[in-house]
């Protein structure tokens, strides 16, 4: 054989050179090549009892992958196949600053900065769907602790999860999460159903809960005109605290993920509170007595949402979405202290809310901008011991535009968004416009080490209730009013960020500082005859600092996992009369362990320490252990929150001002030693995927009733 190669080789050669005189290199590589591999075939063919076994090789990248507006995470098949909903997937992951209660089923900021906002392929997303979620279809989460200049007001963080969509079959399934230690509650059944580009969906959704452990006691110093000191404490002997919740969506979806996708959505909520009361034990220093106080409430909302995307070209697209909403409220409170008083509320609110997105995906950058509309109406009546109407109107149009790109190891945002406001109730009025910049930079030493700078500024807008003309009497002492005057304002702030992601390692060191100019704060008034009224007006400014840590490491990969996240804040709040500052700690723990079909998780953090104004605040702490097991298409989890605790505080409340100082505290015994247990199941048929993406989400839930 070789001597056969060795002759057509050189008979090859011969016949080039008489050719063309000199022989091409290449060419002679690759008939040497060619008549190597023929061979290797042909000695393979005789000889098959030699075989040579490549091992499987396993590439791994970073799970963590931190960008310049936050982390983009690949959860492990160990986190997706322990987890039963979109709840428990974000639990396993820690991510800063956010805590998950899966038995609530409710995702909040621990810091205070804002509300989080979830989504699903894009779109915002309720309580329903989150349990619905198939957790083993998830292919990323983008985690956004830098909101950009298109998204709305108090939007803190967002979290968009990415997954894939069936193309063929249905799954239905549902989630019980029951708690054994207290009346507490919240099911769920869901069903989809996937034929070719079509998806069709119900989720039907039913809570409950039914306390009558929770505390509050008070204390308040109120010094009045004569100079003289007058305390009163306030202190719950009984109370019960009772909501019902019932939603239904049913969503219509048609995709092709190349070209558009359609999607239409009506949801309808139904909340009820029948009866919550307060039974409380007021002392004066001369004065001992009972007083009680109740709330009771009825509210419906249905939602209309539809959505349309356009794949213009491979670069253009196109995203439009429209919501309308309403809003019915029928409530009704009572407070006996001092003196009988009753006030109830019938409230309508009607909004609509749309908004367009284009965006080009150019070469040396993508292009975003966009048109926001919104209008709404706010009708509030209060008759009894408070009778005021408020009629409001409100109207928002915001523009914005945004580039990002990269240059070398540099990455970039610039944007802009311009907002004007028009508010009108009765003869009060303003016009206001508002411009809100942003810019953000990264640079990547290494594939795995990065420094990001981040500023921006973002409008703020008072809450409906504090800007209607309403009077509500709080007790024997103390009034809140509405401030029709109070005008939007602006916080602007600053990140910067060093951190570092490898497949087994995730850790930043950052520091945050914003600055709010002219904010909406509270105001504590004495009147002549020593009445204490709570309002807000625009006053000074407030400062905040942030330096924080967060690492999160894998000590035993895919096995076992720590997370731990820390930091320091301090505060500056200068109104118009006082300037008060303030410095808090704040540290959270978890660890996580996944044992085949077993999994275990622990999680701890301090709770959040504030001052805003004249109100130094603490939101309380959270502690929760969690084990689950996975049998087939089901999922069996055992959670205990606040394990050996006999008294939890849920909040404490200090008011500073020099005419009304004041300690508040609710203390619970119904979240201590709270077992729950969760029970999930779901059935897939057909495992046909698609990816699939809906960019725009709007929302509107603020019914502008003073509380």
């Amino acid at each position: 054989m070789k001597a056969l190669i060795n002759l057509t080789v050189k008979d090859a050669c011969h016949r080039q050179t008489s050719q063309n005189g000199t022989l091409d290199k290449r060419i002679r590589t690759v008939l040497i090549l060619s008549m190597f591999i023929g061979y290797t075939a042909t000695a393979t063919a005789q000889e098959t009892e030699q075989t040579i076994e490549l091992k499987e090789v396993e590439v791994k990248a970073a799970r963590v992958v931190h960008k310049t507006d936050g982390l983009l995470l690949y959860p492990t098949d160990e986190q997706k196949t322990s987890s039963a909903s979109g709840y428990s997937v974000l639990q396993q992951l820690t991510l800063p600053n956010i805590r998950i209660d899966e038995v609530s089923h409710s995702v909040t900021a621990i810091d205070n900065k804002g509300s989080v906002q979830l989504r699903i392929n894009g779109i915002i997303v309720d309580q329903a769907e989150m349990l619905a979620l198939d957790p083993k279809t998830i292919s990323k989460i983008d985690f956004i602790d830098q909101p950009g200049v298109r998204y709305g007001d108090e939007i803190a963080y967002v979290i968009n999860i990415t997954t894939r969509r069936n193309e063929s079959g249905y799954t239905v399934g549902t989630d019980m999460a029951q708690s054994l230690t207290a009346r507490n509650g919240n099911y769920s059944v869901y069903g989809k159903w996937n034929t070719g580009k079509s998806e069709f969906s119900l989720n039907y959704g039913f809570g409950y809960q039914d306390y009558n452990g929770n505390r509050m006691e008070e204390t308040a110093w109120y010094h009045l005109n004569d100079g003289s000191v007058y305390t009163i404490r306030r202190n719950d002997t009984e109370s019960r605290s009772r909501y019902f919740n019932n939603n239904i969506k049913l969503t219509y979806n048609l995709a092709d993920s190349t070209d558009y996708v359609f999607q239409a959505s009506l949801t309808g909520n139904f909340n009820h509170i029948p009866g919550n009361f307060n039974r409380k034990e007021i002392q004066d220093g001369t004065n001992d007595y009972l007083a009680t106080q109740t709330n009771n409430s009825l509210s419906q909302n249905p939602v209309l949402d539809l959505y349309y995307f356009r794949q213009l070209t491979p670069n253009q697209s196109l995203t439009f979405n429209a919501v309308g909403t309403y809003i019915d409220t029928r409530s009704s409170s009572s407070y006996n202290e001092g003196s009988p008083y009753v006030y109830n509320v019938e409230g309508k609110t009607y909004s609509f809310l749309s908004e367009a997105i284009y965006e080009n995906r150019l070469k040396p950058f993508t292009l975003s901008a966009g048109l926001n509309y919104s209008q709404k109406y706010t009708d509030n009546e209060y008759t009894g011991d408070v009778s005021s109407l408020n009629l409001m109107h409100n109207s928002r149009i915001y523009a914005f535009s945004e580039i990002k790109g990269t240059w070398g190891k540099f990455r970039y945002t610039a944007g802009v968004g311009v907002s004007y406001l028009y508010y009108r109730q009765d003869e009060h009025s303003y016009n206001h416009w508002t411009f809100c910049p942003k810019a953000s930079l990264s640079y990547n030493f290494t594939d795995r080490l990065q420094l990001s700078y981040n500023v921006q500024s973002n409008e703020r807008v008072s809450r409906i209730a504090m800007i209607s003309d309403a009077s509500i009497r709080t007790n024997s002492m103390e009034w809140t009013v509405g401030s029709p005057e109070l005008k939007p304002n602006r916080d602007t702030y600053q990140t910067l960020r060093l951190s570092y992601a490898d497949s087994r390692l995730q850790a930043d060191l950052q520091g945050y500082y914003k600055i709010c100019r002219h904010p909406n704060m509270a105001v504590y008034e004495r009147t002549a005859n020593d009445k204490f009224i709570y309002t807000q007006r625009n006053q000074k400014e407030i400062d905040a600092l942030q330096v924080s840590g967060y690492v999160n490491y894998w000590l035993l990969p895919e096995k076992l996992s720590v997370a731990g996240y820390g930091g320091l804040f301090r505060c500056f709040n200068f109104g118009t009369d006082y300037t008060h500052c303030y410095t808090s700690y704040f540290v959270t723990g978890s660890l996580n362990a996944y044992l085949g079909n077993f999994s275990i998780q622990a999680y701890a953090d301090n709770g959040w320490r504030f001052l805003e104004g004249e109100t130094k605040g603490y939101n309380g702490s959270d502690v929760a252990l969690k084990t689950s097991y996975r049998y087939k298409d089901w999922q069996f989890a055992l959670i205990w929150q606040q394990p050996l605790m006999k008294r939890y505080k849920m909040f404490e409340t200090e008011i500073l001002n020099r005419n009304l100082q004041k300690q508040i505290a609710l203390y619970s015994t119904d979240r201590c030693n709270l077992v729950s247990l969760n029970i999930s199941w779901r059935l897939n048929k057909g495992r046909k995927y698609r990816t699939i993406n809906k960019t725009i989400q709007l929302k509107d839930s603020d019914t502008g009733i003073i509380r």
